[in-house]
């Protein structure tokens, strides 16, 4: 027993030695202080209390943004923890920071939401930190244990808070089709990266690259690479593994849609560049033809079925699936030297911008549903006789996802054609060809909707004001600021994905 317990001890040294770099593990260890936090407070506070549980989460995101910032200022050395399956650099640093300032953002929206709705709070926040916290790690991890880990870390919270309102139908259909889905998806991906083990014997992603360096890979290490890609395409929603948005996005709460939309979408990403520039590069024989298919497919029949609807979160839903194609599009050159570097800048941009623009946009759906009680875009019309305001921010952030300029859509599309047309292959300029007759597509629809806004009369001629919550109103400025901000000002965001730090941090 005390050889055992001397043991025990022992490795528990290591574990606490001095070596570890704690400062580079702050933001995770403040969002489980934070999460142990919110729960506790949640068992104690008396139901009219309630209503503070959102200011102390928006405090624990805050709190966590901090070393963000120290880590980010102090120094430009790349931390590595537990033998290079965990690293800090500045890749990670800005995508942290962009997990926390959208979950913030998402807190403003949620607050009213459930206030009015009388639904229990506590439990909502702890699962937002939990899945904030796995975004987080998505963002550090190099191995593929790790990423899977912080994936359902993120996922399994999202399931549930679909399926939040929970006497209603369509919430709980989401909630149910979301799990399943996911879960299906997760099971390729699981089995995808078995055979990846089983092929190359490790699960670190600078081992794996290495083993798939030469290119000439045999038939498992194909299946592996496709069934990897595949089971990420579904946490993007690509097409055609995007079914499952659509629905979910309508049925939830509209703060876990626009959550799901930007924060859930923008971790599939980090997740899928990690693989594709640290594991993959050999693998480009493979990854860049499906990732290239899956960028068409995804921006155009994203476009083409938001065409037909009539319900403005269904088409926020389409018009996300739609942006995940243009995300994608960089990436079907990530193995290109003339074009490696700026794919990483124009997916990282892009992320950032579309943050903006999409939590704005729902932001504005919310405000807008809290008087109409419907979402249907007739329920928009005359917006701007009655709701200036809200108008203004609307034309604002779906002319930027219409990549209109000056606001910042417009650059991160920008962004995203460079890096095709710098590969200067037939193939590049068939899909920049092919994007920018989706961005036509894309405008329409969005057009549509602002028309409706501006030009239609309010329905039953209610022209009363909307009176829009304070933490809405908070959570529309700041949207709104960067919206513009990004748009007019683009280098504060444009050294985000420099070849020389980033993608040599990556390991490519």
């Amino acid at each position: 027993m005390i050889a055992v317990v001397s043991s025990v001890l022992a490795q528990a040294s290591e574990w606490v030695s001095p070596t570890i770099d704690w400062h580079a593990l702050a933001p995770e260890i403040v969002l489980v202080i934070g999460i142990n936090i919110v729960l506790l407070l949640d068992l104690q506070l008396p139901d009219s209390k309630k209503w503070a549980m959102a200011s102390i989460t928006g405090f624990v995101l805050l709190a966590a943004f901090i070393p963000v910032v120290t880590l980010w200022v102090i120094g430009d050395d790349t931390r590595s923890l537990f033998d290079g399956r965990y690293v800090i650099d500045e890749y990670a640093l800005v995508l942290k920071g962009l997990f926390l300032l959208a979950a913030y953002v998402i807190v403003l929206m949620s607050q009213t939401e459930l206030e009015e709705g009388g639904y229990y709070q506590g439990e909502f926040y702890v699962l937002l930190l939990c899945s904030v916290l796995g975004m987080v790690m998505m963002a550090s991890s190099r191995d593929l244990v790790s990423i899977f880990v912080a994936l359902e870390l993120l996922s399994i919270p999202a399931y549930m808070m679909a399926a939040w309102r929970k006497r209603d139908e369509k919430s709980n259909e989401a909630g149910v089709k979301y799990y399943l889905l996911g879960v299906f998806a997760s099971a390729v991906l699981l089995y995808g990266m078995s055979l990846l083990y089983g092929a190359t014997r490790s699960t670190l992603l600078t081992d794996i690259g290495a083993a798939l360096s030469d290119g000439d890979l045999i038939a498992l290490e194909v299946v592996a690479v496709v069934f990897v890609l595949c089971g990420f395409a579904f946490k993007i929603s690509a097409v055609p593994f995007h079914t499952w948005a659509p629905d979910t996005y309508e049925g939830a709460p509209l703060p876990v849609t626009a959550f799901l939309s930007v924060a859930s979408k923008a971790a599939g990403f980090v997740a899928l560049m990690s693989i594709i520039f640290i594991a993959f590069p050999g693998a480009d024989g493979v990854s860049e033809p499906l990732i290239w298919t899956l960028a068409v497919l995804t921006m155009t029949i994203g476009n083409v079925l938001a065409l037909r609807q009539t319900n403005v979160v269904r088409l926020l839903a389409y018009s996300s699936v739609s942006q995940g194609g243009f995300i994608l599009m960089p990436l079907a050159y990530a193995g290109d030297p003339n074009a490696g570097g700026s794919a990483l800048n124009a997916v990282i941009v892009y992320l950032l911008v579309y943050a903006f623009m999409n939590l704005g946009a729902f932001a504005v759906v919310m405000a807008v549903t809290r008087k109409t009680r419907s979402a249907e875009m007739s329920a928009f019309g005359g917006l701007f006789g009655y709701a200036p305001g809200l108008a203004t921010a609307m034309t604002i952030f779906f002319a930027s996802l219409a990549g209109i300029p000056p606001l910042g859509g417009w650059f991160a599309k920008f962004n995203a054609f460079r890096a095709v047309l710098d590969a200067g292959t037939t193939s590049a300029y068939v899909l920049a060809a092919i994007a920018a007759v989706n961005t036509v597509i894309a405008a329409a629809y969005y057009m549509r909707v602002l028309r409706i806004v501006w030009m239609d009369d309010a329905p039953d001629g209610d022209t009363s004001p909307i009176v829009t919550p304070a933490p809405i109103a908070a959570a529309l400025g700041l949207t709104v600021i960067g919206t513009i901000v990004l748009g007019v000002l683009p280098n504060i965001v444009a050294r985000f994905g420099d070849v020389d730090t980033l993608t040599g941090a990556l390991g490519s």
